[in-house]
Formats: structure tokens, sequence, C-alpha cells
């Protein structure tokens, strides 16, 4: 393996693939080149020289501006290279030809559900409406786990705070995220548990859910019941009656909804996880099938790669109102639009929120993108969604399930035990994470850097239908399922 790599043929930096000394001569962009600085693994340095106020690329686009002249070899990362972000932008209808993506026969084993869709898992969902019975709904499912019949995946709760002195808009978006994923066919029966005075009140909340799907749902009304346990799990066990009857079936890759998300990023996401994932996103799309992708602050920069994929005009404008009011949202809060990456990713050797995102977007691959969902909002067509919701791993973890992914493909350069309501694939950007955390790794995208994206391409779809047809990822096995509201209003 080389000691660094320039990724496209315009950059003006190399990666380290391995600790560097200063004073080492490396050979990069048919140039040997001493380095005048120690450049960490993951890190840039210049293979050019570089005059302040110019442009700095990496992966063929501008990830910032010098503050300073930078020669030949130097360390460029925060000391010396600043955003170019600012504030909301115009942008331009500039669609490119649609890509021609890849096809797969490949398979996995789910289960139908009414209205056509199709779960991984085939779970009891206990849902709180508001955070004062959260550790009742925890209580129901831990005592109804231990009594599960075959056939059953699991029982789980998911506790959040939310719920009462919401108002408005907010109290909506709670709402919203509870009854889609109420919604969900991981779920093949779901307890609403609430406490009977609080705003999210449940007769409001069912009003979301289809008919159709109604008849897998039972609620619960805590102060209504002399013994809300007891009452819980009498439900449960209904529930467990019904949905122990249905059975994995082979279904074509056209079936499965993929979670696009990258989080704890380093050096190496943008060049190893995130484009393989993009090669997941493109394979499952010309199958068929469908992607989401999400963190709207975490394609500021790189926008413009998505808007210039959308699908027609009507698409366009989506994209840009989802992109600047995300924008507005920070502005309004005194906040700058470029207030990213965070501590961990700097560490890892990612400079400006530019470098971030133009990795970050990598994970949609070439796909089209055919539309736009807003938060709480559940995908609507087959392609590539852009999901609105922050870079928060639990709170755009969490959309992205109630949006309707049944898998999640989360990058990692840093590593997280997280897990969220639906299997989440965390892939290693890097193999030293990969051996060094293997109770939370699924995947090493490492191995792309010695062995190429093919065979890896190969062995990570073979790893998402196993998964998707019931073989546990490392936070299953760990017992890590969580989810997060996001919450913007007012508290009473």
């Amino acid at each position: 393996m080389p000691s660094a790599i320039r990724v496209d043929s315009e950059d003006d930096v190399a990666v380290a693939l391995r600790p560097l000394e200063a004073g080492e001569e490396i050979g990069v962009a048919e140039s040997n080149i001493t380095l005048r600085d120690a450049i960490a693994y993951g890190h840039k340095f210049a293979i050019r020289e570089l005059a302040e106020g110019d442009p700095v690329r990496k992966l063929g686009w501008p990830i910032g501006e010098a503050t300073r002249p930078i020669r030949t070899g130097e360390h460029v990362h925060t000391h010396n290279v600043k955003t170019l972000l600012e504030g909301i932008e115009d942008y331009r209808f500039e669609p490119q030809p649609t890509a021609e993506l890849p096809r797969s026969h490949a398979q996995f084993l789910g289960y139908r559900r009414a209205g056509g869709r199709v779960g991984t898992r085939n779970e009891i969902w206990i849902l709180p409406t508001v955070g004062c019975v959260a550790r009742t709904a925890e209580r129901i499912a831990n005592q109804a786990n231990a009594r599960r019949p075959e056939g059953i995946d699991g029982v789980y709760a998911f506790a959040h705070p939310h719920g009462c002195s919401q108002l408005g808009d907010d109290l909506g978006g709670t709402r919203a995220i509870l009854a889609a994923l109420a919604n969900h066919p991981n779920a093949g029966g779901v307890l609403l548990v609430g406490l009977g005075c609080e705003s999210n009140q449940l007769d409001a909340l069912m009003k979301l859910i289809p008919e159709e799907l109604q008849g897998r749902i039972q609620t619960l009304r805590a102060q209504s019941e002399e013994d809300e346990t007891e009452a819980g799990l009498a439900l449960v066990d209904e529930l467990m009656e019904q949905a122990s009857i249905a059975k994995r079936q082979a279904v074509p890759l056209s079936e499965l909804v993929l979670g696009l998300k990258c989080g704890g990023s380093d050096g190496f996401s943008g060049l190893t996880s995130n484009p393989l994932v993009g090669r997941m996103c493109d394979t499952v799309v010309g199958s068929g099938g469908s992607a989401i992708l999400t963190e709207i602050p975490e394609i500021f920069g790189a926008e413009r790669l998505l808007m210039a994929r959308a699908k027609d005009r009507e698409t366009f404008d989506d994209v840009v109102a989802v992109t600047n009011d995300f924008k507005r949202y920070f502005l309004e809060h005194g906040q700058p639009v470029s207030e990213n990456p965070s501590p961990g990713n700097i560490a890892g050797g990612i400079t400006t929120l530019e470098e971030k995102s133009l990795g970050a977007v990598q994970k949609a691959g070439r796909a089209p993108v055919s539309g736009v969902i807003r938060y709480g909002e559940r995908v609507r067509r087959r392609g590539l969604s852009l999901l609105e919701a922050p870079g928060n791993d639990a709170v755009s973890s969490t959309a992205l399930a109630a949006a309707g992914a049944t898998v999640i493909l989360f990058t990692t350069g840093r590593g997280t035990p997280l897990g969220f309501p639906v299997p989440t694939v965390k892939i290693a950007s890097n193999s030293e994470l990969a051996t060094r955390k293997k109770n939370w790794i699924d995947f090493n995208a490492g191995t792309v850097l010695n062995d190429g994206f093919d065979d890896a391409a190969g062995e990570l779809l073979e790893t998402i239908t196993e998964i998707a047809s019931g073989e546990s990822t490392a936070s299953e096995r760990n017992g890590e399922r969580e989810i997060a509201i996001w919450k913007r209003g007012v508290t009473l």
C-alpha cells in the first residue's frame, strides 16, 4: 500500500495512509515530496504551493481556502484553511445526464406486510406517547421479551422524554415520528403506551396511522388501568400471537429500503466507506429499490452535486428548499452554517464542513434524486430520497427508520456503539478501527485501500442481504436500540 494518496487529479492535497514523519520523502501524484511536518494517519499535506486566498481542493472540489501561504509538504488543516460557506444561496437548475446504475439479482428473506411493504425483522415495538411512561414501556418490553414465542425476533421499547409541554409544530414533529415508527414494516405489532393527560394524546396519534394498519396496533392508557404493566403484557401477548404467524420469504433487492448515515467521520470516510456505501445505494436503486440520504447540514458545500441529479425541476426546487430552510434554522438561532465538523472529525483529519460534506454525499452514489421527505414523513417513491433531519446520529437515524428504512448503513471512522430501531450496519472507514472495535463494527471498508472497491462491494452486499434476512448486527447483539426525537420548539 502506498504511504499517501491523491484522490483526484485536480487535488491540491494528498492523504496520509500511515503516520508520516517530518523529513520523509513520499511518492505521490507522480512526484517525490519531502514532508515539512509530521502528518497523522488520515490527515492531509500539500502537494503543490498554495498562496493565501487560494482554494484548497480535495475530492476534486474546493474544501476551503488557504488562510496563509502553504508550502509543498506542509500539513494542511484547520490552522491554515478556512471554510468558504456563508449563508442562504441562490441555485440554478443545471441537470446532469442520468447515470446508468448497476442491477443485482440478489435476494433476502423478508416479511411481507399489509400494503406491500417488506420488513427485515418481525418484532413487537412499544412506543410511549410521553416520557412519563417511558419506563413503563421498558418494563412491559423486558417482561414480554422473556416469554416471546418462536417467530418473534424481539420485543423492544423506545423511550424518549417528549410528548408533553410541547406546542404546535414541535408537538406535531413528535407525533409524526411516533406515528411513522408505528407504521414500520419491521414491527409485526405495536403497543402505544400513553399516560392519559399528556399533550400527545393517543387518539390524535392514531389518526395519523392508516386504517389498514391499525389492526396490528394496540393502545394502553396507564392512568385508566389498575395495573398498567399487566394490562400492557396482555396486549403484547395478543400482538405476539398475531405476529408470530408471519414467515420470512425470499424477496428481490427491490424490496429493500436503505438508510444512509455517517457518524464520527475521519480522513478516510470519503475515500473508502462512503463511496463503498454509494455503490450499495446505486445497486439497490438500480435494482428497483429505495435509499434515503439525510443529515442536511452535512451536505452544505456539496449540495450542488445532489441538485444536479434531481430527476426534474420540482425535485430540484424541493432540494433547494430543504437546504436553505436548514440554513435559515441555523442563522435564526445565531449559528453559522459552517459549524461543523465536530472535535472527533477534526482529530480524524477533516478540516471544514465542505470536506465532510463532499465525503458524506458519496453515500448516495450516482443515483438520481427522486424526491425530498420532510421530517416525520415516510418515503413515498422508490429511488433515492433526501430526508430532512439534522446531523446528530440518534436524531437522524431515528428519522431514517421512521421514513421507512429497513436497514441503515452507518459509516464511521471513529466508532460508536449506538444502534437504532432497525438493523444498523456499522461500516469502518479504516482497518485499525475495525480491528480494535470488533464488538462495534460489522464491516471493514478499510480493505478498499489494498483490494479496491469491487471485492469489497460484493462482500458488503452479501453482508447486507444476510442482515436483512435475520443475521444480527453488532449493535443488536449489544442491546443498543435507541430513538431520539428532534425537539425544536418552546417547552411549557
